[in-house]
């Protein structure tokens, strides 16, 4: 559910038209033009075979956390790709992309994209925060790397923005718990202003919107491709970055040279399928947590840790927890939970933070919420939860059947019995449900007809894409499966030797590791 509050409609900007100028470069501009390469589509040469302006990426850093990313970084740089608002307008307007590159030390094969998932995720800051990791594989001396912000995110103009700091702020305080009827008519008259403000507060409006999907992102992805001078497309996805790699080997097969997809989205389960098989993960990852917790001692958490975590954090529906000028909310402390179960490796915070709340304190568990939704220190967000309900109002049937909602609600509560708040199941029509453009999203068994075999990952401990998803998207696509056995979301060149060295053989060579190959941390 889309819990939003109801606010003031911003005026969008006037639309204009903008063309690809080439020429000479600026003072510190590095200008290039390896494209167009490989298969061009009939109307876009212009796109496809565009020059590129390199420059240093201080202007493109826009939030405190890009800023921490790659806003100083000196060994990047960073560039914008044009591409149409409408791909059935080439001539109209258009839109630009945010690109980041650490250029390849060695004998280079092409360009190695990535996405980090999302959707809403800065690609940009990705790329840049792997930069250490990557340049001490073979990976470093063979591709350049590539992090892109999808369109309407990040530094990609325009984005899209729907709240401000302050009302983001405050919606987090908006619980949208109840489930009575006038609950349920509230929350969806929210839901409807947050669906208006989008619309109204980004350029373009309801054009913007309805081409922020996945079937646009990929086709963003092959002008990006051939204008960096690559014939063919080697990329890895982590997360929803698989469901672009999917769709892009789905539109584009003839171009894809390597593929590697970590953590997979299966684009065979509807919504509410998704969405339980997602809380079955999260609630198995909470159960390890607990485990490891009680062990380690000092824990909040009691033999029944779904009934101690629930102690713990309903109180908070009546009484958020001060936390300087700011408070804790349930809403905050489920998104810290959240958080912190993506990765072992966060669990001590998660143990801090509750033992800090069993205190009447709040400090970590407001942190990791930040986190988790984009905010610095002074009160600014990043668009990711914004350009997050954009795409998938776009990429996912619109579910308005509230028998259905209800059910898939009970259900999700049986499956997360620790994230059950107390109330009964609900159905309130969610933001989408009032998105003011059409679906645009493929749904189904991916087609697999002249895709080569490409690398799925999957972790057999990964709450936020489960293991079953991998297994089902390498089945579908005809693919090899590459299974890591740990406690995490994703892990592709995150330090495991094993994975990686798999990974980074296939994306050079393009040879796929054995048949049922199994990794351990």
């Amino acid at each position: 559910m889309v819990r939003l509050l109801s606010v003031l409609l911003v005026i969008p900007l006037l639309a204009s038209c903008t063309t690809i100028i080439e020429g000479a470069a600026k003072p510190g501009v590095s200008l290039e033009k390896p494209g167009p390469a490989g298969t061009v589509p009939a109307g876009l040469e212009k796109f496809y075979g565009q020059q590129l302006a390199w420059q240093e990426c201080s202007s493109f850093a826009t939030t405190g956390s890009s800023k921490d990313a790659y806003g100083s970084k000196r060994d990047v740089e960073c560039t914008r790709l044009q591409v149409p608002l409408d791909y059935a307008k080439p001539d109209a307007d258009t839109i630009t992309i945010g690109v980041l590159r650490w250029k390849a030390t060695g004998q280079k094969i092409g360009s190695l994209l990535i996405n980090p998932g999302g959707p809403g995720a800065s690609g940009m800051a990705a790329a840049a925060s792997m930069v250490g990791e990557y340049r001490k594989s073979e990976l470093g001396g063979r591709f350049d790397l590539i992090g892109f912000d999808p369109r309407g995110i990040g530094a990609s103009e325009p984005a899209v923005r729907c709240l401000t700091g302050p009302e983001r702020d405050a919606d987090r305080l908006d619980l949208d718990l109840d489930t009575s009827p006038a609950g349920i008519a509230q929350t969806e008259q929210e839901n409807k202003a947050y669906a208006e403000k989008c619309s109204a507060g980004t350029k373009f409006g309801a054009s913007m919107l309805a081409n922020m999907g996945t079937r646009d992102v990929v086709k963003d992805m092959d002008v990006l491709r051939s204008a960096l001078g690559d014939a063919k497309l080697s990329y890895v996805g982590y997360s929803y970055g698989t469901r672009i790699g999917t769709e892009y080997a789905e539109t584009f097969p003839q171009n894809v040279r390597a593929l590697i997809l970590d953590g997979a989205v299966d684009p065979a389960q509807d919504q509410g399928q998704s969405t339980v098989a997602q809380a079955r993960g999260f609630q198995r990852s909470f159960d390890e947590f607990a485990k490891w917790c009680r062990e380690k001692g000092d824990c909040a958490l009691g033999d029944d840790a779904n009934a101690s975590f629930r102690q713990l954090t309903l109180p908070l529906i009546e009484k958020p927890v001060a936390v300087g000028n700011r408070k804790l909310s349930y809403n905050d402390a489920i998104t810290a939970t959240i958080q912190a179960l993506y990765s072992e490796q966060l669990w001590p915070l998660l143990q801090q933070g509750l033992e800090e709340l069993k205190a009447g304190k709040g400090t970590m568990l407001l942190r990791l919420a930040d986190i988790y939704l984009d905010r610095d220190e002074q009160g600014n967000y990043s668009t990711i939860t914004d350009a997050f309900n954009a795409v998938h109002c776009v990429d996912d049937a619109r579910v308005t059947d509230k028998n259905a909602m209800v059910e898939v609600a009970k259900q999700y509560k049986a499956a997360a019995p620790f994230l059950d708040d107390g109330n009964p199941p609900g159905a309130a029509l969610d933001a989408c449900a009032f998105w003011p453009v059409p679906v645009t999203g493929r749904t189904g068994v991916p087609k697999a007809d002249g895709i080569p075999p490409l690398l799925v990952i999957s972790t057999t401990g990964d709450p936020a894409t489960p293991y079953e998803a991998g297994v089902n998207l390498a089945k579908q696509l005809n693919s090899r499966l590459l299974t890591f056995e740990g406690e995490q979301h994703t892990v592709f060149l995150q330090g495991v030797q094993c994975v990686d060295a798999a990974g980074v053989k296939y994306l050079i060579d393009q040879t796929l590791p054995a048949d049922g190959t199994r990794c351990a941390s």
